[in-house]
């Protein structure tokens, strides 16, 4: 279910799209062995709620949160995660900035010991 490549998300009708997190809540609760009853009573909503999400109905997005984290399924919400991106620009003059090669200064030939032959 979390192979990206599995659906094609844009094409998808809202509708199918809230059946499929419903299906995947179902499935999970299954999975872990716990009654609509005890899930929809440790996330604070109503069964009828819970069972709603399952079956694909519109519920509350806090609602759908709650469920979730009685599941132990946040990790889900990584997708939604935004991350720092340096632009290409920025990354040119950061690259321009670092040193290119080393200086043949006539302060480092002062310094160095006359090689005798």
């Amino acid at each position: 279910m979390t192979d990206k490549s599995y659906n094609n998300w844009s094409s998808m009708t809202d509708k199918s799209l809230i059946e499929v997190i419903g299906k995947f809540v179902q499935h999970h609760r299954l999975k872990q062995n716990r009654s609509q009853t005890n899930v929809a009573n440790a996330a604070g909503i109503s069964r009828s709620t819970l069972s709603l999400l399952e079956r694909g109905e519109k519920i509350n997005l806090s609602s759908l949160l709650q469920v979730l984290r009685v599941l132990d399924l946040l990790y889900v919400l990584d997708a939604f995660k935004v991350t720092q991106e340096i632009s290409p620009v920025q990354y040119a003059k950061i690259q321009k900035k670092q040193r290119q090669r080393a200086r043949n200064s006539s302060i480092d030939m002062v310094n160095e010991d006359p090689i005798e032959w």
